[in-house]
């Protein structure tokens, strides 16, 4: 039986659970594949694992937990695939002013790919693998709170926010948080196939139909862009979210042609004016769908649809759910409400 070699990378501030919970799944894929070896001819790749820091050291992990590790990280040290612990931090700003640490693992990260390696990591990690270019052209995706912030950082990065996995030429990118339990099934049936995958799931009680994280996201855009224009914009929209709006008309309010207020939410927000006001509106549906006793025709009324069977598939095609799934997902059934 041959065996997969995967080093696991931290630092302080990844989530334990992150660590172990990987490593639970590769332990428990094992006792599988063992089971599997005895009766068949062998050829499903056994997991090996080590937990790795830039110093050989133990981490602190976001909970202040202490992260015991194997070895110190090497670019060079021979491996199937590296998976990079993300941090857990509402703020990115402190954490990637660690230059020196985010440097030293940068260049382990591309001499780890360049050497043959799948590299791997979610949520909040997936900013070290842009940060090393891995992801330059090929699509990813990141925690859903942080969606905007990455493409604007990120813009040659193929964003597919919605996605809770995607994955191109051996680079693996998952989504937020608990992505990590998806990442390490993925490397299972990468490297020792999918019937293994799908046995450590049932076994585990892992639900693998979980493939989207479109229902959590929020898609309101982060208010903290810093122009003036586009933010007097978003209040006069969003006090006239009932209303039919015209991007003239708009322009005209504001004393700007259309073209330079739609470059400006572009800058901005990495969006139109127009798609904006879309998506306003779908987090406002997804509020009253949370909060209120409203039916969905007056929740449309409200929020600027004359059309109920339009918005139902903008509302799906934006979230992943019908109104009527997202408000059984997301608050229960509403006594006496005719949802969708």
């Amino acid at each position: 039986m041959t065996t997969t070699t995967v080093r696991i990378w931290v630092y302080d501030g990844v989530l334990a659970s992150g660590v172990e919970s990987s490593i639970d799944i590769f332990s428990v894929a094992n006792t599988l594949i063992r089971e599997s070896s005895a009766s068949s001819d062998g050829r499903h790749k056994d997991f090996a694992w080590s937990v790795e820091s830039l110093d050989g050291r133990s981490v602190r992990s976001a909970s202040g937990r202490i992260v015991p590790v194997d070895r110190s990280i090497d670019g060079h040290a021979p491996t199937d695939a590296v998976l990079l612990a993300a941090p857990y931090v509402g703020d990115m700003k402190p954490f990637m002013e660690r230059k020196g640490e985010i440097a030293a693992l940068v260049d382990a990260l591309r001499r780890q790919y360049a050497r043959g390696a799948v590299v791997a990591s979610y949520c909040t990690g997936n900013y070290l693998l842009a940060e090393a270019g891995l992801l330059d052209a090929r699509p990813a995706t990141t925690h859903w709170s942080k969606i905007q912030e990455f493409a604007r950082r990120y813009p040659s990065v193929q964003l597919r926010a919605q996605e809770l996995i995607a994955e191109q030429d051996g680079i693996i990118s998952g989504g937020s948080v608990t992505s990590y339990v998806n990442l390490a099934l993925r490397l299972v049936a990468k490297f020792s196939g999918s019937a293994i995958a799908d046995a450590t799931a049932k076994m585990m009680l892992i639900d693998t139909t979980r493939v989207s994280q479109a229902s959590y996201v929020s898609l309101s855009p982060d208010d903290r862009h810093g122009d003036a224009l586009v933010a007097r914009a978003q209040r006069r929209m969003e006090a006239m979210v009932q209303q039919t709006v015209q991007l003239a008309g708009l322009a005209a309010d504001l004393s700007v042609s259309e073209r330079t207020l739609h470059r400006r939410f572009k800058q901005a927000l990495g969006m139109g004016p127009l798609d904006y006001l879309q998506t306003l509106r779908i987090e406002l549906t997804k509020r009253l769908l949370e909060q209120s006793d409203m039916t969905i025709d007056q929740i449309c009324a409200r929020v600027g649809y004359a059309d109920t069977s339009s918005f139902r598939i903008l509302f799906r095609r934006k979230t992943g759910l019908s109104p009527r799934e997202y408000q059984a997902r997301f608050r229960g059934s509403v006594p006496g409400a005719t949802g969708p």
